[in-house]
């Protein structure tokens, strides 16, 4: 998928074990990289920290930054891909105060990720291979969607002219916004809120009521307005998960019984507001063990190689800088009252 969203076209399994080769290749990270996490604080949030650390890659790997080079381009798209996962997960071990793991290039992309976020150096880790196909659907799930806030963002930096780590950090920000990259952390508050299986008949009829402030958050789409597609992907999964770790979690009990109801009731489906891909991945990561602030770090994860294919394309081919244009609608021309005659 990483090889087709960069070349446009599928590999062959030649091509196919060249790439896994060199992303394995590129996993770890410059060891003094290690030396900027204690500048934060152990409480900060995870997105914060991998903002700063992302950003500060163009220091540790400034001998590819030439952007008019399709060698160094290419170098920066498997730096980025293979040192995202090991980001992320000093990020929340990080924050933990456990120690940082490092990578296991005999491990699979989502495998490996599993293991630096849940292993210690103690004893060797085990990933469920249920567990780590559910998180390869998410990352694979999550690698692109169109031209969206984050993904524009991306590019409109990439206009100027900035090395890609500076224009990656700035689609990270941009993910950060909860209007953006955090709808499957706003699911489980929404959970949360309903509280228990009893609650969910009068939470039903507030989203129901137009006069009520109240949304279902993780059902329907601005884009797709019926199934989401990735969804139905996602719910096998979902429930791979669950019936492996045999998770006696109320909230997630009572996200299934909120799945039922969706899936059965008229209104719901009248107005196409089925369970979305952020539903089901939220109920994922929690069942998994990842902390809801950990959430939007796995969705930058899995967008950066759709961040780096868009801008990768746009580098190549002849492009301006973006200058979106906007309306001035304010006062026409105004006298100008002298400092000490104002009041």
């Amino acid at each position: 998928m990483c090889y087709l969203l960069l070349n446009g076209e599928l590999p062959t399994a030649e091509q196919k074990e060249t790439f896994v080769g060199t992303v394995k290749n590129h996993t770890m990270v410059h060891e003094q990289i290690r030396n900027l996490f204690n500048g934060f604080r152990r409480d900060a949030h995870p997105m914060a920290i991998m903002c700063g650390v992302v950003g500060a890659l163009s220091a540790f790997y400034h001998d590819s930054l030439d952007i008019n080079n399709p060698t160094h381009r290419e170098i920066t798209a498997f730096r980025l891909i293979a040192k995202m996962p090991t980001i992320a997960a000093m990020c929340y071990k990080y924050g933990l105060g456990q120690p940082l793991m490092y990578p296991r290039n005999d491990l699979g992309y989502a495998e490996n990720f599993l293991h630096m976020m849940f292993g210690n150096p103690c004893e060797e880790t085990k990933v469920s291979p249920t567990l780590a196909r559910a998180m390869d659907k998410i990352f694979i799930l999550h690698a692109d969607h169109e031209q969206n806030a984050s993904t524009s963002t991306v590019r409109l930096a990439g206009s100027s002219g900035a090395n890609p780590f500076a224009c990656i950090a700035a689609g990270i920000s941009a993910l950060w916004g909860p209007a953006h990259g955090g709808a499957n952390e706003a699911v489980l508050n929404m959970l949360d809120e309903i509280g228990d299986i009893s609650n969910i008949d009068e939470y039903i009829a507030k989203a129901k009521d137009k006069n009520d402030p109240f949304k279902l958050m993780g059902f329907g789409h601005r884009v797709y307005k019926n199934y989401d597609p990735r969804a139905t992907v996602m719910r096998e999964s979902c429930h791979e998960v669950l019936n492996e770790l045999g998770v006696n979690d109320p909230q997630l009990e009572l996200a299934m019984k909120l799945e039922e109801i969706a899936l059965s009731d008229p209104y719901f489906k009248e107005k196409k507001l089925f369970p979305n891909v952020d539903f089901y991945s939220g109920i994922i990561l929690k069942a998994i063990g990842i902390p809801t602030s950990m959430f939007t770090v796995i969705f930058a994860l899995s967008r950066t190689v759709g961040w780096i294919a868009h801008w990768n394309e746009m580098i190549s081919n002849p492009y301006k800088i973006g200058r979106p244009r906007q309306l001035y609608t304010g006062e026409t021309e105004r006298e100008m009252t002298a400092l000490s005659d104002r009041k």
